[in-house]
């Protein structure tokens, strides 16, 4: 197989133009790496390795597009990778790659996980079902939850916007059960609820 042409496209990106007109999108790392030039004749053991190797490296530089857009756990890049087409195998070593490079912290992003949605108002066990979601492995739940502040005020809030009447049974129920969908364990949403019954015995009073 010959090479008749090399376009660059981009300050990194190149397209191989065969004899046959087929064509191949490749970098200039795998250009610089293959010593690629216009004329240059591949046997099918070179032009295959041309191929997986030019295929694996559109996926490191796509990896590194996704993490520019957003924070990924390695399970969500990786899902994210094959989603998009690229090879599942290129996918799970770009993904070990990135971690290498520093672009990609399981243990960061569970962190980072947990506070997001603490801000929102979320319970333990609705945060529990974002970091599954999320693809962050369970063995870092317990450590990343222990950043989870008190969020009692969050849930205190949450009763005040929307309980008028803690004698009203409907009203408590909804109530009760929105927190519960956030997350929140029959136990602490007991607590904020005598929190709140007695604060509106006192201005009541």
């Amino acid at each position: 197989m010959q090479i008749s042409e090399i376009r660059q496209t981009s300050s990194e990106r190149y397209t191989i133009v065969f004899e046959d007109e087929s064509e191949l999108r490749s970098t200039l790392k795998v250009i610089t790496d293959h010593r690629i030039y216009s004329g240059m004749d591949l046997d099918d053991d070179d032009y295959a390795r041309l191929v997986d190797d030019s295929s694996y490296s559109l996926c490191e530089a796509h990896a590194v597009k996704l993490l520019s857009y957003q924070p990924l756990s390695k399970k969500g890049l990786e899902k994210k990778l094959i989603q998009k087409g690229r090879d599942p195998e290129h996918a799970a070593r770009a993904v070990e790659w990135a971690e290498e490079m520093g672009l990609i912290n399981d243990e960061a992003y569970s962190e980072m996980v947990v506070r997001h949605y603490a801000a929102k108002g979320y319970g333990a066990k609705r945060i529990e079902s974002e970091l599954y979601r999320h693809g962050v492995p369970k063995e870092l739940w317990e450590d990343a939850l222990r950043e989870l502040p008190c969020q009692d005020d969050k849930m205190d809030s949450f009763i005040r916007s929307r309980l008028s009447d803690p004698s009203d049974p409907k009203q408590v129920k909804r109530v009760t059960d929105g927190l519960f969908r956030r997350g929140y364990s029959w136990s602490d949403i007991k607590n904020a609820l005598e929190r709140f019954r007695e604060s509106y015995e006192e201005e009541d009073y």
